[in-house]
């Protein structure tokens, strides 16, 4: 495997041809970044996502030239604050161009899952996400290995088959269990 950090991570996003896929499978994640953000949100104050709009710009970036960003993330539910503020960030990734949808973790097959999260590009190589033991973000691990890309690929399909798009989640029990 290779660890891909900074420009040449966010090189994955300019290069691809057809689809990158994400699977994240915690419940929390403690990015350094995202600290203030979540804290707004905990107190109930305003965000402006000037934060976020990194993401956000590469996003619409590669989505304007039809290609697709799919995510599925996996949740227990009753949901912690994490992920409620997620679904509140999620709005923002899809107006951008993602295509997001929620799999609570009792409906998912834990087999059929992979216990990191990762990116699927173009179905020929996963970048599993590394995170610093503080929770800083460090990378991604690449590797384009035919057994672990196939897993991935089973993974992705089995989870997003299962999941549940975004704005029909918002009405689902989930959401208020």
């Amino acid at each position: 495997m290779e660890l891909l950090q900074g420009e040449a991570f966010d090189d994955l996003f300019r290069g691809f041809h057809r689809e990158a896929f994400h699977l994240e499978v915690q419940d929390t994640y403690h990015t350094p970044d995202e600290t203030g953000p979540f804290q707004l949100f905990l107190s109930g104050q305003a965000d402006d996502f000037a934060w976020h709009r990194p993401w956000l710009d590469l996003v619409r970036e590669t989505t304007s030239t039809n290609r697709r960003i799919r995510r599925v993330r996996v949740v227990t539910v009753p949901h912690v604050d994490y992920t409620r503020w997620g679904l509140t960030v999620a709005e923002h990734n899809i107006d951008a161009g993602e295509d997001i949808r929620w799999l609570p973790r009792h409906l998912a097959d834990p087999a059929a899952l992979t216990t990191d999260d990762f990116w699927l590009f173009d179905e020929e190589c996963v970048v599993f996400t590394v995170f610093e033991p503080g929770g800083k973000f460090a990378g991604g691990a690449a590797t384009a290995d035919p057994v672990i890309v196939s897993h991935c690929r089973t993974a992705r399909d089995l989870a997003w088959q299962r999941a549940i798009p975004h704005q029909d989640y918002l009405g689902t029990e989930h959401m208020h269990a």
